[in-house]
C-alpha cells in the first residue's frame, strides 16, 4: 500500500471570518479518509499565531488553546515542512506536510496572502493562487475584471475609507450617482457577507459606508437588484466544471451573516427551479467567470437573476467558499453526483496536479 499523504488542514485566522471557519474546519475534519490521510491539524488565532496539537480544533471551539503548540511554515523550500517555536527562540522540525488544505475565508486566507507563503515554501495546496485569489477577494477589482472580459455586472463604485472620512457628503454623491436607492454597501475585502449593509436613503447610506469602512480601506458600493440569488460550484484546473445550479432564498432581506448561519428560515433550493435554458446559461457563465481570475481547484460563483429582465449578474466568486454540512459549495457537488468525503479527495488531487505543473515551469534562464 502507499504511503499515506500528509495533509495539514489550516483553520481560524485573522479575518471577521474566524468563526465561519472554525465551522468549516469541523466538517472537513470529519470527512476526511484516515485510511488516505495522516492529518495535521493547525489553527491560526485572530493575533496570527499557528498552534497545533491532536485536538487542536477542539481547543479553538472551546477557547482553550493554551497547551497547543507553536509552529510556523517557513518561505525557504530548503527547510520543508512545519517547524515547532521553540521557547527560546530556535526551531525544530515537527512534521513534514505534502499538501496544505486551507479551510480559512477571507483577509490574511482567501486573498493570496496565504497562498503566497505556500507558493515561496513549494508546497501544494488546494485552491486557486497568488492571483486567482487576491481579484476574487476583492470585490471592486473582481468587477473590473468581469467588466473587461465583457461579462454582466450590476453598477458599482468603489470608494476608499480616506474619501469617506475626508468629505462623507462627496462621498454620498459619488455613491447615489451609481443608481437609485437601494444600493448595497460591501467592505471589497471580506466574505460571509460581514459588513454588507442594504442601504435605502441617504442616511442609512451614510451608516452603511462607516459600517463597511470598519472591515477594509476599500468599500463597493453597488446598484441593489430586486432578484433571485443563484450559486454554482465550480471544480477544476485547467478543464472546470460546473455543478447544478442552486437558489438561495434568505430569511432575511438578503443573504446576511445571520441568515446564512443563524437563520434556519433561509432555504436552499438544489437544484435550483430554473428553466434548462437558464441552467445552461449559467453554468456556462460560471466557467468564465472561473478561466477570467485563472481560478483553481474550486470556486463559487454567484449571481443575481434579475426578476424583471431575467438577466443573470455575477455578484462574486468565493474561491475557497465555505465547507460546512449546510455550505452550498458541498451540497452543489453532493446533488450532481460527488460525495462530500470524495469532494475533498479530488480537491486534494488538484492541488498535487497544480503544483507539478508549477514544477514543470523554469526559473532561470
Amino acid at each position: 500500500m502507499s504511503e499515506k499523504l500528509r495533509l495539514l488542514v489550516l483553520f481560524g485566522g485573522r479575518s471577521g471570518e474566524h468563526e465561519v471557519s472554525l465551522m468549516s474546519a469541523r466538517s472537513v475534519l470529519r470527512a476526511l479518509k484516515p485510511e488516505k490521510y495522516d492529518i495535521i491539524p493547525v489553527g491560526i488565532t485572530k493575533q496570527g499565531r499557528w498552534l497545533t496539537g491532536p485536538h487542536a480544533l477542539e481547543a479553538f471551539l472551546e477557547g482553550k488553546t493554551e497547551a497547543l503548540l507553536p509552529v510556523t511554515l517557513l518561505p525557504d523550500p530548503s527547510r520543508r515542512g512545519l517547524w515547532l517555536l521553540e521557547d527560546e527562540g530556535g526551531l525544530r522540525p515537527y512534521a513534514p506536510v505534502d499538501v496544505v488544505f486551507p479551510v480559512l475565508h477571507g483577509p490574511f486566507g482567501e486573498d493570496g496572502t496565504l497562498q503566497g507563503l505556500l507558493e515561496l515554501a513549494d508546497v501544494a495546496y488546494v485552491g486557486a493562487g497568488v492571483v486567482g485569489s487576491a481579484v476574487g477577494m476583492d470585490k471592486g477589482i473582481f468587477k473590473d475584471v468581469m467588466r473587461a472580459h465583457g461579462l454582466p455586472v450590476a453598477e458599482y463604485a468603489v470608494l476608499t475609507r480616506r474619501e469617506i472620512e475626508a468629505d462623507i457628503n462627496a462621498a454620498l454623491d459619488r455613491c447615489e450617482a451609481v443608481a437609485p436607492y437601494p444600493l448595497f454597501v460591501k467592505p471589497a475585502n471580506l466574505g460571509s457577507s460581514v459588513g454588507i449593509t442594504k442601504a435605502k436613503d441617504r442616511p442609512s447610506l451614510r451608516k452603511a459606508l462607516q459600517v463597511a469602512a470598519q472591515y477594509d480601506r476599500r468599500i463597493v458600493v453597488e446598484r441593489g437588484l430586486e432578484a433571485r440569488e443563484i450559486e454554482v460550484s465550480v471544480l477544476g484546473n485547467e478543464q472546470p466544471e460546473a455543478s447544478l445550479p442552486g437558489e438561495i432564498v434568505p430569511g432575511d432581506e438578503f443573504y446576511s451573516y445571520e441568515a446564512k448561519y443563524q437563520d434556519p428560515t433561509s432555504q436552499l433550493l438544489i437544484p435550483a427551479p430554473l428553466t434548462p435554458e437558464q441552467t445552461e446559461t449559467v453554468r456556462a457563465l460560471a466557467l468564465k467567470v472561473y478561466r477570467a481570475v485563472d481560478g483553481a481547484g474550486m470556486a463559487r460563483v454567484d449571481f443575481l437573476l434579475e426578476k424583471a429582465t431575467g438577466v443573470f449578474y455575477i455578484n462574486e466568486v468565493n474561491t475557497l467558499p465555505g465547507f460546512t454540512q449546510i455550505s452550498m459549495y458541498p451540497k452543489l457537488w453532493e446533488a450532481s453526483g460527488l460525495a462530500y468525503a470524495d469532494l475533498l479527495d479530488r480537491l486534494i488531487e488538484l492541488a498535487l496536479e497544480r503544483k507539478a505543473a508549477r514544477d514543470q515551469t523554469r526559473w532561470e534562464r
